[in-house]
């Protein structure tokens, strides 16, 4: 099973569990919690490099 990472706060999440994800510049990216996609929607240029 393929894990992705939270780029906040670098847990592993599941995609076909994690109920919060955003897209920037036509990637997904998956969070463990509502606080961790909201630091990366504020932000995103913080967490992608």
């Amino acid at each position: 099973m393929t894990k992705a990472i939270d780029p906040v706060c670098k847990m592993e999440v599941d995609p076909k569990t994690a109920k919060f994800k955003s897209e920037y510049k036509g990637k997904t990216y998956y969070f463990c919690a509502p606080g961790c996609k909201k630091s990366f929607d504020e932000n995103p240029k913080k967490f992608v490099k």
